[in-house]
């Protein structure tokens, strides 16, 4: 297909950008799940919360946490 589309230069400007931008976005989700499952490893070293991971896997579509000698891990379903 072949076309021409007229925009202004700024959003120009955010299109090139919005790779590295969405790039940047990934890794720091990636590391605040890491965060996260490092808490929840502390939480399961002082409280009983399987049942509450228990209710949260049923309830969520797009994730899941598991329980490993434990290490939380968080897993993203659609991967």
């Amino acid at each position: 297909m072949d076309g021409t589309v007229t925009i202004p230069i700024t959003l120009f400007d955010q299109l090139r950008t919005a790779s590295e931008v969405a790039e940047e976005k990934k890794l720091n989700l990636h590391r605040a799940a890491k965060e996260i499952e490092v808490f929840l490893s502390f939480l399961c070293t002082r409280e009983h919360i399987q049942e509450y991971i228990d209710e949260f896997n049923r309830q969520s579509s797009t994730s899941r946490i598991n329980i490993e000698e434990g290490k939380v891990k968080i897993v993203i379903r659609n991967e």
